[in-house]
């Protein structure tokens, strides 16, 4: 019996619905990403050591990663709707208990439970786009969802970091902790009832779903394909404002044009790829932004020596080609999950995702290593990594199957 259908959307409700999402994927990845930059804040003000701030970033991946398996058991028992907004908004109180932090175990804890609500809320984003926007514009839709990283790039960790120097440390969580609140509210006006899943004739039990997802061999290789999407990225990324400021030199309010730079590009680039995706074919444009990233990814672990202009071109490149390929990748991921299980399939997928982000992260630091000056060696050896990671994603994506409809045909890749 073929899966219950989600009733179809007029275009203005879709849009409204894609936007909200972006909103809410917005707040949760720059949670996320203010941390890394004010790291010297909180080495200062907290006298904790670099290892002891690594973990405090790290809190959030893992608490992600052990939230989405746990997210498995319960995603596709409830209203989609409905778990969205509890979650979402037990999410905007923990950003708000980072930015009340008095020390540094309170902010850890914080930190602990930021991760825990927000780690299930991009693989709920992800669903719910699966399972309300048809196959042949889901790619167009995802590139809605995802221009999210783009314009927290852009504006929110520049904004963030303008009120950390004038205010406080505390002023950037305040300050997503109260969008949250205003998300919160649009969330509940533009989302329809996201049930239709709950309607199937026969639903497995959270354990018994979490098995039939782990048995489809199409799952499993679903699942091996986005660690790999995630693993060829965060080998380099975590360590280049570290390298820029040791080995090119630039001081640490430079590193500022990066993200300006790289994040214009792939806001504007972005709808552009997903109008690609949907025409030319997820998996042909994937496999070529797969290679395309290559170049960029190696010549940013070698930018030593370069101008300031140069090092913006490739760094530029690097994050174009990056959201390039992941909003196919992301498409890909999402269609290949059989629909009666898509919330507990994108679910341990937030999982693999978080742990693959974490391995890549202490794989790349394990590679580079300081010289007598404090200079980063070896940063090469993890974008040869990373590019080696790129091109087995690229000869994965064409053994999945994904379904062209909600009702669950498919079609080989």
């Amino acid at each position: 019996m073929p899966h219950p259908v989600q009733p179809p959307l007029s275009r203005r409700r879709e849009l409204w619905l894609l936007f909200t999402l972006a909103g809410i994927q917005f707040t949760n990845i720059l949670d996320f990403m203010i941390m890394m930059p004010l790291g010297p804040q909180f080495t200062r003000i907290f006298a904790i050591s670099d290892a002891s701030f690594g973990l405090l970033v790290s809190a959030y991946t893992l608490a992600a990663g052990a939230s989405g398996l746990l997210a498995a058991t319960y995603l596709d028992k409830f209203d989609r709707k409905k778990l969205l907004l509890v979650l979402y908004a037990l999410f905007g109180v923990a950003t708000l208990a980072c930015g009340l932090a008095p020390d540094y175990p309170t902010l850890m804890a914080a930190r602990v439970l930021a991760g825990i609500f927000g780690g299930v809320l991009s693989a709920l984003a992800q669903t719910v786009v699966a399972d309300v926007i048809p196959f042949e514009r889901r790619g167009r839709a995802m590139s809605i969802v995802m221009t999210s990283f783009s314009v927290a790039t852009v504006a929110g960790v520049p904004t963030g970091l303008f009120l950390a120097a004038h205010l406080s440390w505390h002023a950037p969580f305040i300050g997503i902790a109260g969008l949250v609140g205003l998300l919160c509210v649009l969330a509940f006006v533009t989302l329809p009832p996201l049930n239709a899943h709950l309607q199937a004739s026969h639903r497995p039990s959270a354990f018994g779903a979490i098995r039939q997802v782990l048995q489809d061999r199409n799952h499993l290789k679903a699942f091996a394909f986005s660690a790999l999407l995630m693993f060829a990225g965060f080998t380099v990324i975590p360590f280049i404002t570290i390298y820029l400021q040791t080995n090119v030199g630039w001081r640490s309010d430079q590193v500022f044009y990066v993200y300006l730079c790289g994040g214009l590009a792939t806001l504007l680039s972005a709808r552009l790829v997903g109008v690609l995706t949907d025409r030319r074919g997820k998996v042909a444009l994937f496999r070529v932004m797969a290679v395309l990233v290559i170049v960029p990814m190696v010549a940013t672990t070698l930018t030593e020596g370069l101008p300031m202009w140069a090092v913006l071109i490739v760094s530029t490149l690097f994050f174009t080609c990056m959201s390039g390929r992941m909003i196919p990748g992301m498409a890909i991921i999402a269609s290949c999950a059989n629909p009666a299980l898509r919330g507990t399939f994108m679910a341990l997928n937030s999982s693999v995702q978080s742990a693959a982000m974490g391995v890549a992260a202490f794989i790349g630091g394990s590679l580079i290593s300081r010289d007598a000056n404090h200079l980063v060696q070896n940063y090469w050896m993890a974008g040869l990594v990373g590019a080696c990671a790129s091109l087995a994603a690229m000869a994965l994506a064409g053994r999945l199957d994904m379904h062209q409809r909600p009702g669950g045909a498919i079609q080989k890749a």
